[in-house]
């Protein structure tokens, strides 16, 4: 199982690049909080699916929960709506390019918080692949920027940009809530401790963005109902995705994973130029290229 968490975190960015993808024709339909709460109602389903399997095949019993493991769940939970909460807020910014691109520093982060958390280190091999990697991300995510190069380098004095750094901080400890609560669980096949995690945290933040939506958005919910064809396939999009990040944690340090996630950038670009026939830029070819080479060299050091 050593090497099982790389093609499961590659299926992972894949299913998240189609999520992305089918989440934008939900746009104009739902609010941001609507299309939010889409991903974890219609997931659900999904999810349990993949829990069930595990137990049936595996023939064990549910792992037991305990208090520890409900703190880590939850943290990981509510960091991961504050990180998509304050992508959002970025995307409303003149800037929101560079606050996006900024998001992206999450595996450098999640290095930083792993070692700190949960005492796991990074060799020094490994810290320059995911400085590599981020590089390369922020050179791809620039694109539509007026000077890719200055935004590269100057970009991050900006309030967008130290928003788009404090949500990849946040989707960074949630992913480290989320390896540590299926850790805590002392299960053995750890698809299984994975699976486990994914639907709690996945009720968890259902019930807090029902709590929400009836505040402060009550109409959504009709809303939401109605616009379950491609809410139940973005939702299964999420949920595959999900389903893949949360094993891939479990198996790996969350560093490395989101490292790999990368990927996901590489999958869009690709998306861009073969289905949408848009002409890539310099710094998108330039981008591609250095985060390649970050992702191998991070696979040398870590299979």
């Amino acid at each position: 199982m050593e090497w099982a968490w790389i093609p499961i975190t590659i299926w992972a960015a894949a299913c998240q690049t189609v999520r992305t993808g089918l989440q934008k024709q939900l746009k104009g339909r739902l609010s941001t909080n609507g299309a939010s709460f889409v991903r974890f109602a219609y997931g659900l389903p999904l999810a349990i699916v993949y829990l069930a399997a595990c137990l049936y095949f595996t023939g064990k019993p549910l792992p037991g929960t305990h208090l520890e493991f409900y703190a880590w769940t939850a943290l990981g939970g509510v960091a991961q709506i504050l990180a998509t909460n304050l992508l959002i807020l970025a995307l409303s910014m003149r800037n929101f390019v560079v606050a996006t691109a900024y998001s992206k520093t999450e595996a450098l982060q999640a290095a930083a918080f792993g070692m700190l958390i949960l005492a796991e280190p990074v060799s020094l091999y490994g810290v320059a692949a995911i400085v590599i990697g981020t590089i390369g991300v922020l050179l791809i995510s620039l694109k539509g920027s007026d000077n890719a190069i200055r935004a590269f380098l100057f970009g991050w004095m900006e309030k967008s940009a130290l928003i788009g750094i404090g949500s990849g901080a946040l989707f960074a400890v949630s992913a480290i809530g989320f390896r540590a609560a299926s850790l805590s669980l002392n299960e053995a096949f750890l698809p299984l401790a994975a699976a486990t995690t994914l639907v709690h945290a996945i009720v968890l933040q259902i019930g807090l963005m029902l709590a929400y939506l009836l505040w402060r958005e009550p109409g959504e919910l009709k809303r939401v109902v109605q616009a379950w064809r491609p809410g139940l396939v973005v939702g299964m999009a999420s949920a595959a995705g999900s389903a893949g990040w949360f094993t891939a944690m479990a198996l790996q340090v969350a560093a490395y994973v989101r490292m790999l996630g990368m990927t996901e950038m590489v999958f869009t670009f690709l998306m861009s130029y073969l289905v949408f026939r848009e002409k890539p830029s310099r710094s998108e070819i330039i981008g591609v290229i250095v985060l390649v080479g970050g992702i191998l060299l991070g696979l040398a050091v870590r299979k």
